[in-house]
């Protein structure tokens, strides 16, 4: 053994302070959204599940464990029941997870009632699907969560872990987190539990909220350019904050997790294609122009795709069809955060003054909120193109409904003339409903398309749509469509 077992239970109880009486001072006060479903799983894990929270790096999944950790304390579980260990650290990977527990135990006698383990980067320990799946059939006091590269976890080795944790999916901080972490002054807005309720609200009911919100505009610009990582965001200076969105999130994905989980020797080629996806971030991915474009093959740019994916740091869309519609036609690639492009493109103020970038950083970050706000209802996004190239941004199916979304971040009002992909899909699809996100904080209301009484869409800025879909889901409110 390269250490011995003074220092690697040293570094454990540095670890975890509360089996001495200490605790983690630094700990912030604001809770996440998420926190919610992992109080939730540790007071009732859903079919005995242990659960995997998955996100990007430096997103706040170590935060939201040791702020769990603290309210099991403060709810009277005893503090040795509790451990909390990150495979990041060479000396615990290398005793393994068998060897956690021994060492646990042997200097922290148990006590009756439910052990609780937290474990950052599982995927860095040996046969850990194979521990995970064992401790769950036959550990029945034991509620164990994890984090780690949440595709691994989710699909390496599946057969070993099949219905054996739970899945919460962090994504970048909400605009509306993202206030209540700066504690930015914001105007007093109204909770709005559900989209589609607005579609009943009066005329000056939308006259009167537009114009209060109006000041959400200038903070929706610098949450577009400083980002959602909790770090970044609190950050008082944008370019430090970008500067910190490379170096500890971008190149540290690239650099060092990709190659530590995925073997990648082409880090230079893979950079290119990370940064071809920033220039492109939100548009059809053109695969062969890519390929021309950085002299690689087509196989070696696909798997370079599906890491990026692997490691959050992009989305993707596929076309709204069925068979032969989606295999032949291309996908949609979104950043894991708006400030993900400009950051990487070293591009300040100055994306606010171009309009087809600024326009494409909403549609990220509003496909973002959505997609976080509703993924646990198992919805499926994709993307519409119809005849003549007429083209829907983002559509999200239900199960029992489609819902489409359209974004127009421009200055003046959208007009029904500009809306002619998403009027030509509510037609074909029999969709009474639809979403226009729009600029300016007067261009919201209820807007009649041609089909109908019923055919309508919901003209509704992109600061307000966004502040009031991670309001809602930090509030636990019911969503969309319910």
């Amino acid at each position: 053994m390269i250490a011995s077992t003074a220092e690697l239970i040293a570094v454990l109880r540095r670890y975890n302070p509360w089996w001495s009486g200490g605790r983690f001072a630094d700990l912030p006060p604001w809770r996440r959204a998420a926190f919610k479903e992992i109080s939730d799983w540790m007071q009732a894990p859903p079919a005995g599940r242990a659960l995997l929270l998955s996100g990007a790096r430096q997103i706040g999944k170590t935060t939201l464990f040791l702020q769990s950790i603290d309210q099991l304390i403060q709810q009277g579980v005893p503090p040795t029941n509790i451990l909390y260990a990150t495979f990041d650290h060479p000396l615990l990977k290398l005793i393994g997870l068998d060897g956690l527990l021994q060492l646990w135990r042997e200097f922290e006698p148990g006590r009756d009632g439910i052990e609780y383990l937290f474990l950052d980067e599982i995927q860095a320990t040996k046969d850990w699907q194979v521990w995970l799946k064992h401790q769950v059939d036959f550990e029945k006091r034991r509620r164990i969560a994890v984090t780690g590269s949440a595709t691994p976890l989710e699909t390496e080795h599946l057969e070993s872990g099949v219905g054996r944790w739970h899945t919460v999916r962090l994504a970048t901080l909400s605009f509306y987190e993202y206030l209540q972490i700066r504690q930015d002054p914001i105007p007093e807005l109204p909770a709005v539990s559900s989209l589609i309720e607005l579609f009943d609200r009066p005329a000056n009911w939308f006259a009167r909220i537009g114009e209060e919100a109006r000041p959400l505009t200038g903070l929706f610009h610098e949450y577009l350019l400083r980002g959602g990582f909790p770090q970044s965001s609190l950050v008082s200076s944008i370019s430090m904050a970008q500067k910190l969105l490379r170096e500890d999130i971008v190149d540290k994905v690239l650099k060092r997790d990709m190659t530590a989980l995925f073997g990648v020797r082409r880090v230079l080629e893979l950079e290119q294609t990370f940064l071809y996806l920033c220039l492109h971030d939100g548009g059809l991915l053109d695969i062969q122009a890519l390929c021309g474009n950085l002299e690689v093959k087509k196989a070696t740019a696909n798997n370079f795709i599906d890491l990026l994916e692997a490691t959050h740091l992009i989305y993707r869309l596929r076309p709204f069809g069925y068979g032969k519609e989606i295999l032949r036609g291309r996908v949609k690639v979104y950043l894991a955060d708006a400030a993900i492009a400009p950051g990487v493109m070293l591009k300040g103020k100055e994306l606010l003054e171009d309009t087809v970038q600024l326009g494409q950083a909403v549609e990220t970050a509003f496909f973002k909120h959505v997609f976080s706000r509703y993924y646990q209802r198992s919805m499926a996004f994709s993307y519409w193109r119809g005849k003549k190239d007429q083209e829907v941004d983002i559509i999200a199916d239900t199960g029992k409904r489609l819902v489409p979304f359209e974004v127009k971040y421009r200055g003046k009002n959208v007009e029904i003339t500009e809306l002619k992909g998403l009027i030509q899909f509510c037609q074909e699809r029999k969709v009474n409903r639809g979403y226009v996100i729009t600029k300016d904080a007067a261009d919201f209301g209820v807007l009649q398309l041609p089909g109908g009484e019923q055919a309508r869409a919901l003209k509704i800025p992109a600061p307000l749509a966004c502040y009031w879909l991670g309001r809602s889901e930090l509030d636990d409110l019911q969503g969309l469509e319910a």
